[in-house]
């Protein structure tokens, strides 16, 4: 029943999305560029808005479901999220504030600012580095397994 509501939900959706892409594909770039036909962007936007929505809430729901009904699941669950936050944690503290000056739309970034993003840069860096790691230590031992 739930799958059936759930493919009508969708279907609605994507007709709505199709009928907002046909009327502003019909309007023309420049239409829209100048600000005459502006309203037509905004209910697909607003499409997209109810559709992350949806999908991020059935994320929710179906992950919090699994990880109750499956307690084995639960404990891996913990040890990644630990390790992520260890990884933010980490990086945070390594990276520094900069001092030099950076301007942004709002004005000049501070240093607390530099600091998160120095902090986002070093854990990027070390997540690819794990990642590429972990591919290549999968493909080995499957390669050994053989």
């Amino acid at each position: 029943m739930l799958h059936k509501i759930l493919k009508i939900i969708a279907a609605i959706l994507s007709l709505a999305g199709i009928v907002s892409l046909i009327r502003i594909i019909a309007a023309g770039d420049e239409a829209i560029k100048t600000g005459e036909k502006a309203g037509l962007v905004d209910p697909m936007a607003y499409i997209a808005y109810i559709i992350l929505i949806l999908v991020l809430a059935f994320v929710v729901v179906f992950v919090i479901k699994n990880l109750f009904t499956n307690t084995s699941g639960l404990k891996n669950t913990l040890i990644g999220v630990g390790a992520f936050a260890a990884v933010l944690i980490i990086s945070y503290i390594v990276s520094g504030g900069d001092t030099m000056k950076y301007k942004l739309q709002e004005g000049v970034a501070t240093e607390g600012q530099s600091h998160m993003v120095g902090a986002g840069l070093t854990a990027f860096y070390v997540l690819i580095i794990v990642a590429a790691l972990a591919m290549i230590f999968s493909g080995v031992k499957k390669v050994i397994s053989k």
